[in-house]
């Protein structure tokens, strides 16, 4: 699921929307807007990424009631839809079961798609018209927190984690919340078009300071929940000594495991090695500590383990294009901004 798309010159990336009656409406136009705002910065850099086709399909051709009395024109039924590389299914307000039963059609048409590769995305209560598929059977999903008793009782197969805002399972990722589902959309723009889109989307779309996708969602088979004691003891050292100046190597004497053995079970386990997530335990404590003290960058910069902060600045600058000044001055205008 890491991998990135392959970005070919002229590629389409199709787009399918989901769309009925009694659904809320930021749950389409959100990841429609932040989707363009990442296909604009992508052709910025180079003309020949890839372009997005996005239809808005329904059942049947008619004008849908929103929650918020916007009506909404399908392009297409699902007779006539593409198969698209990412369908996105929208919350729906209030109880989702009278919605579900009065989609037979979509629900055979999401089972299709699905089938044939395509990636499902449920916002909420969405979710559920996922599940009553059997997509989500023996699966892991999440669903807005007020249905999860419902969810439960619906769809007893379904490896329900309500306290996970994501889940990401076999081409299926589940969001609670459209906060959550923004956080997925950034996750895809940077599959498809790579960090730079991802980073500049998520700085004018988000309005607070999220963790990390990856630390947000349930994934299966995740790099955290390994059966690996041994490796999964490291990683709490780790996460807990962020300030040590002990290289990995004095850390794997410590648990009196060679170098070599550690490297090769970390990589095995986690599926990262253990320099690249030791250095990304730093860095994200590091834009906590920016986004919430006073702490000058020096300082923070020793409270993750950096005796040298141009090295720190360095670092940091590479994984987020941002030096940590510059973080700390963007992050404070979001938090304290009175627009």
């Amino acid at each position: 699921m890491k991998a990135k798309l392959k970005r070919k010159k002229g590629k389409t990336i199709n787009i399918a929307l989901l769309l009925y009656d009694q659904m809320l409406a930021t749950s389409v136009s959100l990841p429609v807007e932040m989707l363009r705002a990442g296909e604009a910065v992508a052709l910025q850099e180079n003309r020949h990424a890839p372009r997005l086709s996005l239809q808005m399909v329904a059942e049947t051709i008619k004008p849908i009631s929103t929650r918020a009395l916007i009506k909404l024109m399908p392009d297409t039924d699902i007779e006539h839809a593409q198969r698209p590389d990412f369908a996105f299914i929208p919350s729906l307000w209030r109880n989702p079961r009278p919605t579900i039963v009065k989609q037979p059609k979509m629900l055979q048409w999401l089972s299709d798609i699905w089938t044939q590769g395509s990636t499902l995305i449920g916002g909420g209560t969405g979710v559920c018209l996922m599940a009553e598929t059997g997509i989500l059977d023996h699966h892991p999903a999440t669903t807005h927190w007020h249905y999860v008793d419902q969810f439960k009782r619906d769809y007893p197969k379904v490896d329900l984690k309500p306290d996970f805002f994501i889940t990401q399972s076999d081409r299926t990722y589940c969001a609670a919340s459209l906060n959550a589902l923004a956080d997925i959309v950034v996750h895809i723009i940077f599959q498809v078009y790579g960090q730079n889109a991802a980073q500049q989307v998520e700085r004018n779309f988000s309005h607070e300071i999220r963790k990390p996708y990856e630390e947000q969602r349930y994934l299966e088979g995740a790099a955290d929940r390994h059966p690996d004691e041994l490796i999964s003891q490291i990683q709490f050292w780790l996460k807990t000594n962020l300030n040590s100046t002990l290289t990995l190597n004095e850390i794997a004497q410590q648990f009196d495991i060679s170098q070599r053995s550690f490297t090769r079970r970390f990589k095995l386990a986690t599926g990262i090695n253990a320099r690249q997530y030791w250095q990304k335990l730093k860095i994200e404590t590091a834009k906590e500590l920016l986004a919430s003290s006073n702490l000058s960058i020096q300082e923070i910069a020793f409270q993750v383990g950096y005796q040298d902060q141009a090295n720190f600045t360095r670092l940091f600058k590479q994984m987020l294009n941002l030096t940590p000044k510059d973080y700390r001055a963007m992050v404070r205008k979001k938090l304290f901004s009175n627009d």
